[in-house]
């Protein structure tokens, strides 16, 4: 981290949009320096395993394109022909990932206010779906999720942010499109909707937890699974690292 904040301008942290507005609640008062740099770390961590994609909301877009302008800034002043001269092999140091924003669902929004982001850190349980909820968990809280009281089911009308996350939950589970969604549910009641909603987040997520299931009953597996992930994902964290050193002058020729 500390080699790509040398290379940082600080103008650019300062426009982050997360430590904007933490600092303007704040007052700018009891702001640490950790804020400031959170996304030089994070840049860090997708930097060293030289990914080719990213997957990321539209939240994070922000920190991914600050990442990028990094990953281009360190290789115009490191890479190259300063960087063969000083006996790397040249051209790029980091690769410059691209963001994978999926064309819906990348934000699911709580199930408790539709203006807030579906999060496990959430205080709630209720507010989220998790990947291992029995099904009994799952028809409670769709039965209990924050709706409306108009009449009928539509998407992208702002004022009915719960209805459109719904439908978009829907939609994603189901592997319907929009347009199919939208025929079928226009009409609905809250009623009818949400045993559908319900039925299909249980059967989406019905595999995956058969899945899990089956690599946690596998202890020794699931060990060496990790084990070895880990080790490749050190070895290309070291050469990286190594190359980063080297370019920007900490090694010996």
């Amino acid at each position: 981290m500390w080699l790509l904040s040398a290379a940082t301008p600080i103008g650019w942290l300062n426009k982050m949009i997360q430590f904007k507005e933490i600092s303007r609640k704040a007052r700018d008062e009891n702001v640490g320096v950790a804020l400031l740099t959170y996304p030089v770390l994070m840049a860090s961590d997708i930097l060293l395993y030289q990914p080719d994609l990213v997957l990321v909301g539209e939240d994070q877009k922000q920190h991914l394109e600050l990442t990028r302008e990094l990953a281009e800034r360190i290789n115009y002043l490191y890479g190259g022909k300063k960087w063969k001269k000083l006996g790397g092999r040249g051209g790029p140091i980091f690769k410059v990932p691209e963001p994978l924003i999926p064309p819906a669902g990348a934000r699911i929004m709580s199930l408790t206010d539709g203006l807030s982001k579906m999060s496990k850190s959430a205080p709630s349980d209720q507010s989220r779906i998790n990947l291992l909820d029995p099904k009994d968990a799952i028809a409670n809280k769709i039965k209990r999720c924050k709706t409306d009281s108009l009449s009928g089911l539509e998407f992208d009308n702002l004022d009915r942010p719960e209805c459109n996350n719904l439908l978009s939950i829907y939609q994603l589970v189901s592997g319907k499109t929009k347009q199919e969604v939208t025929e079928e549910c226009q009409n609905m009641s809250w009623g009818a909707f949400k045993p559908l909603l319900t039925d299909a987040l249980v059967a989406h997520l019905h595999p995956i937890q058969v899945r899990y299931e089956e690599i946690m009953s596998d202890s020794d597996c699931l060990d060496k699974v990790l084990a070895e992930g880990a080790m490749n994902a050190a070895n290309v964290a070291n050469v990286t690292l190594q190359n980063v050193y080297q370019a920007m002058g900490f090694m010996r020729r």
